[in-house]
């Protein structure tokens, strides 16, 4: 057998010379007024003579690549500015132009274009997964902006694909993939239908050239064999319209091969057992037309139940309307149908392009503007609330998935969601005032946690409160990348906050261990500070204070300058409170205590290793970036840390009134029997404990189960009165708190 890409189908003829594909594309410029061809005359001048000499893989010109990635774009009908654009894509980056030369030339706009296309090859990037991120984040911000950008991309990246064959073979795994993953779903978010089933095609061909050349040939058999049957389909279906007086479009509908080989591997079925490889397009003129084919087609075939989807009255996300029905045709084989008018064909093709194509035709028309827009503007979103381009790029992608359930609000109003979505990602859909606020939800009538996922046809309806704050927890369950990006964004904003009061409080007790009562004014002792963020490296007393908060800086170190530049100024330490601080208080440190009341919320964090409550002795670490921890006094993990970092730690004390409860490990020893868990529970409940978590430990006994529980409790005198109603259960042989389990993320933690 020779090699597989010899079972390739051929790629299209690349373009034969600059100047030949140059007139082709001119040829397709019949919708721009004579102004505007001459203006992409001239970019491609400009084009050819910035490209000159450079080649492609293939030994053609490289200008032979911009003119074919421009011709795509002629054929969506995009504007002489987007032709000028994909004409000179590359020239920032392979030919030195700048931008301002761009914008001398052809103005702002067009540049700004250009610019948006550009890799961002001059920065640089410790990785190139770091680099790669950071050109998606340009690429998709400038197409939030500008939908034209990913139009031209797509383009390029089409163009890129039917040459690869031209490319080392090493670079087409990569490639390949990088299309599979990331510009195949844009499209398809986008609408562009075509263009995803091309991109997904081409990807699988050199992914994975032996299985694409043998599905390619079993396609290619198939096709021959139900030539006949689905001639006999055609022809019955025209009879039964003509009937009816009815004037249709009938075309064939054949299933990509990609989309073939993904049925088959996640569904395990063999080739012979995909039933709707090929179906037919029926194109009516009006929408009501559509509803009256389908019902002519129930009668002449059988319908296939549950194969029936309405996509006309719910539109997909991407704008995407069409009836879908799967049928029985003759010799028992199952045919799909689609039913759509003209316009929504265009849309079904052609997506966002669509907004330019329907344009041409009617200009007054402005209802495919919206298509997409609401994704393009959740990335400006998203964007304001992520400035690290790998995280940006994590939550767009999931918002790439297409599968998408259908929602009302309680107005009936219908929303999109991705599939798993949650109420919280309905919350933030809504508006991120609402998803930041969000404390309770009903879902049918029927109240529900907020980690509920959504289905079909759900009414969902969100309780907010005034006072309510997004909770860490959420980020473990949300699906959409704005929920998630809102989320990050208000924690991350809570944590500098509360992390500069806990600075300033720190500082401010450093200093009195060294002797200055009154905390420096920043307006009158401005020339001090400047001097202490120069020796810090901090740009800003806010970011100083913020960093002692996070335990990035020592406050004690800090406090010593800052005592040294006061001296500078003639301000000297009062010898009463140095001797009453050094020698009246119990930390070594010089930190001063800080006195924990339970509302510290972000800046302070209690250890899971050991989960300290009210009446536990307990000391804080100031972990490197992570702020405040609290440890047990009596924590192993504390006891190595002290050992290892002591200047790290500090004095903390319980407040004598506390906010809120605080978690701790119980390990309950029962007997296995039926309603077991039932009666711990409602022990728990009695004692008016909280249960936050339950986990039974894997190597319990047959007749013996050690439950793990973490539960709220008020202090350690709660708990002992916890413990002791548990011990009264006839189902408890063993009742005890356990510092040695740990739930959650790490050992030295936060709960």
């Amino acid at each position: 057998m020779g090699k597989p890409q010899n079972s390739f189908p051929k790629a299209p003829e690349p373009v034969k010379s600059a100047s030949s594909g140059f007139n082709e594309l001119v040829e397709k410029l019949d919708y721009l007024s004579a102004a505007e061809v001459a203006q992409v005359r001239q970019a491609y001048r400009f084009a050819d003579e910035a490209h000159l000499g450079q080649l492609r893989s293939s030994g053609e010109p490289y200008i032979t690549h911009p003119v074919a990635v421009a011709s795509q774009c002629a054929e969506w009908k995009l504007d002489a500015q987007a032709l000028m654009a994909a004409l000179m894509h590359d020239a920032m980056e392979d030919c030195g132009v700048t931008k301002v030369e761009l914008i001398e030339k052809f103005g702002s706009p067009v540049a700004e274009l250009v610019d948006g296309l550009t890799k961002l090859d001059k920065l640089s990037f410790n990785t190139r997964e770091e680099n790669q991120a950071e050109s998606f984040r340009k690429m998709l911000l400038a197409m939030a902006r500008d939908v034209r950008v990913i139009l031209i991309k797509l383009a390029d990246r089409t163009h890129n694909m039917r040459t690869m064959g031209d490319m080392p073979r090493a670079k087409w795994g990569r490639i390949a993939q990088e299309t599979l993953d990331i510009y195949s779903p844009i499209a398809h978010r986008l609408g562009l239908n075509q263009t995803y089933r091309e991109l997904q095609d081409l990807s699988f061909r050199h992914l994975l050239p032996w299985r694409y050349a043998v599905l390619s040939k079993a396609v290619h058999k198939a096709r021959s064999r139900r030539r006949d049957l689905l001639q006999k389909v055609k022809k019955e279906m025209e009879a039964t319209f003509a009937a009816h007086g009815m004037p249709v479009r009938i075309a064939g509908r054949e299933k990509s091969l990609y989309s073939i080989y993904r049925k088959m591997h996640d569904k395990h079925l063999s080739f012979a057992q995909v039933t709707d490889v090929y179906g037919f397009r029926v194109l009516v003129p009006q929408i009501t037309d559509c509803y009256t084919a389908l019902g002519l087609l129930h009668q002449l075939y059988k319908p296939v139940p549950g194969k029936f989807k309405d996509h006309i009255a719910i539109a997909k996300v991407n704008g995407y309307q069409s009836l879908h029905t799967t049928l029985v045709g003759p010799a028992g084989i199952n045919v799909e149908f689609q039913m759509r008018t003209e316009s929504m064909h265009l849309v079904a093709e052609s997506g966002v392009a669509a907004h330019w194509l329907y344009k041409t035709n009617n200009p007054q028309d402005s209802s495919n503007e919206r298509l997409g827009t609401q994704w393009l503007q959740s990335l400006l979103d998203i964007q304001d609330e992520t400035r690290d381009a790998s995280e940006f790029w994590e939550h767009v992608k999931v918002d790439l998935f297409p599968d998408a359930v259908y929602v009302f609000t309680p107005k009936s109003q219908i929303m999109a969601m991705p599939r798993g979505a949650t109420v919280v990602d309905f919350a933030y859909a809504i508006h991120s005032n609402v998803g930041d606020r969000t404390m309770a939800a009903r879902i049918n009538g029927e109240q529900v946690p907020l980690r509920t996922t959504l289905k079909n046809g759900d009414v969902v309806e969100v309780v907010t409160a005034p006072n309510a704050t997004p909770n860490p927890a959420w980020l473990g369950f949300v699906r959409t990348g704005r929920a998630r990006s809102k989320i990050r964004h208000h924690l991350k904003t809570m944590q500098l906050t509360e992390s500069e009061e806990l600075g300033s409080k720190l500082l401010a007790q450093a200093l009195r261990a060294e002797g200055i009562e009154t905390f420096p004014d920043p307006q009158t002792h401005a020339p001090v500070w400047d001097k202490l963020l120069r020796f810090t490296g901090s740009k800003t007393r806010p970011e100083l204070l913020t960093d002692i908060g996070l335990g990035k800086r020592i406050a004690n170190i800090v406090a010593k300058r800052l005592v040294l530049l006061l001296g500078d100024v003639g301000e000297r330490p009062d010898a009463l409170l140095l001797t009453r601080e050094r020698f009246g208080a119990s930390n070594a440190n010089g930190m001063g205590t800080l006195t924990l009341d339970g509302s510290e919320n972000a800046s302070v964090k209690f250890a899971l290793c050991c989960r300290p409550i009210p009446g536990d002795s307990i000391l804080g670490y100031l972990g490197r970036g992570e702020g405040l921890v609290v440890h047990a006094a009596d924590c192993p993990v504390a006891m190595r840390l002290q050992h290892k970092d002591g200047e790290r730690f500090m004095g903390v004390e319980w407040a004598d009134e506390l906010t809120r409860p605080f978690e701790v490990d119980l390990a309950v020893t029962v007997a296995n029997g039926k309603g077991v868990m039932a009666q711990v529970a409602s022990a728990l409940s009695t004692s008016e404990a909280d249960i936050v978590h339950i986990e039974m430990a894997p190597d319990s006994a047959q007749d013996v189960k050690e439950l793990h529980f973490v539960i709220a409790v008020r202090d350690r005198a709660h708990l002992e009165s916890v413990l002791a109603r548990l011990q009264r259960s006839p189902v408890v042989m063993r009742a005890q708190r356990n510092k040695k389990v740990v739930y959650g993320t790490g050992v030295g933690g936060a709960g």
